[in-house]
């Protein structure tokens, strides 16, 4: 009798997710994550390569402010930087922001800190003989830079910003508690409207919350470790 009442409450777990329109609600759920995250990414990338050419400059005060910038994006949790955007934002200056638009001003902020501290190893990765043989063939610095240096700096960096994607898709279940309604959101809603009649929903919702975050993240991090074995 156990066994049945097990399958049974299997059976009405898996049910849930296709009870009215709730797997097309996960669906949706998951495109707003996908959504920040990626444009947080293509921000990312954009101003995390300016961070990382500022962080190799000579000049120390730049040096140094752009280490603090990092340090602070390290040690500060990212649920911490989410409240501060998304609350503080709105008292000091009196503008109410969604928590959409906190969330991608915070992952920018902190993917461009990671991203220019690749792009950072990557220049200081590249040996200076690169130098001297493009001043011997007689290149200007200009052309050194963006035909010599900065190709071989991208392709060191398309594996370690891979991981960095994934990173970010991961932290994004964090949005939930500035309001946005993504995928775990989602999820907690349909758990809630069934949370007396199915308490065994959770099991179902949160799998398949995991096979989603999976599917979407597998196929990067494989990309990345094809990309590497390469060597591009």
């Amino acid at each position: 009798m156990e066994e049945s009442e097990s399958i049974n409450q299997f059976y009405l777990a898996i049910s849930v997710l296709f009870k009215g329109k709730n797997f097309i609600r996960l669906l949706n759920g998951l495109w707003v994550t996908v959504w920040i995250t990626l444009v947080s990414v293509l921000l990312s990338i954009f101003f995390g390569l300016i961070f990382g050419f500022l962080m190799n400059k000579k000049n120390k005060v730049l040096r140094l402010i752009c280490k603090i910038h990092l340090e602070i994006m390290r040690i500060t949790p990212q649920l911490v930087l989410l409240f501060i955007a998304y609350y503080g934002i709105s008292h000091l200056f009196g503008i109410s922001i969604s928590g959409e638009l906190a969330s991608i001003l915070v992952f920018t902020l902190w993917g461009s800190a990671e991203m220019g501290d690749l792009v950072r190893a990557g220049l200081e990765a590249i040996p200076n003989h690169q130098y001297e043989s493009g001043r011997a063939l007689g290149l200007k610095e200009k052309q050194i830079f963006f035909y010599i240096i900065l190709p071989q700096t991208i392709r060191g960096l398309i594996p370690t910003t891979m991981n960095l994607i994934t990173r970010m898709i991961k932290t994004t279940s964090l949005v939930v508690f500035v309001g946005v309604i993504e995928v775990v959101k989602i999820g907690q809603q349909i758990i809630e409207a069934n949370r007396i009649k199915i308490p065994s929903a959770s099991i179902a919702v949160y799998g398949l919350i995991f096979i989603l975050y999976f599917l979407v993240c597998w196929p990067i991090s494989l990309t990345a470790k094809k990309i590497e074995k390469r060597g591009l």
